[in-house]
């Protein structure tokens, strides 16, 4: 895997990309109204959610996938994934901390400008890491605002 070029765009963050591991992660509505708290608008969080195994009769709140997005070659072939990957965003939250083909493709693969995930994640896909764990997802946000703000993005 080739590194993530380590320069980034020094514009402010509006739209947020939010890419969840829906299996390891149960507080996405609080997540969100976290991150809206703290300055962002709802309208500028896009959210997508992976999950080992999809409930057909399970109604989801933001759009869900499974392994089946990517095909034996690794390329995407869901088209939500595709429009999530190809949107352009000035931060992409990579909110998973083990890591899957699919999460790590998408990360990959965004469009974003600024890329922010959890330590335990292959550092090449990000440009910045925190040093916390899903279930301390009040300290992720804490720790990303407070860096954005020092990194003048908010």
């Amino acid at each position: 895997m080739e590194n993530t070029i380590a320069i980034f765009s020094d514009n402010r963050i509006q739209k947020v990309g939010l890419l969840i591991d829906k299996t390891n992660f149960s507080e996405t509505k609080s997540l969100v109204k976290d991150l809206i708290s703290n300055g962002f608008l709802s309208e500028n969080i896009k959210i997508i959610m992976y999950c080992d195994t999809i409930n057909k009769t399970e109604i989801e709140t933001y759009p869900t996938f499974g392994s089946s997005a990517i095909s034996w070659n690794g390329k995407i072939v869901d088209p939500v994934v595709s429009e999530f990957i190809n949107e352009k965003t000035d931060l992409l939250i990579s909110f998973y901390e083990v890591e899957r083909a699919i999460l790590l493709q998408i990360t990959k693969q965004s469009k974003a400008e600024f890329k922010v995930g959890f330590a335990t994640i292959d550092q090449r896909l990000n440009h910045f890491m925190i040093n916390t764990t899903l279930t301390d997802y009040d300290i992720f946000v804490k720790e990303l605002f407070k860096y954005l703000k020092l990194l003048n993005k908010i």
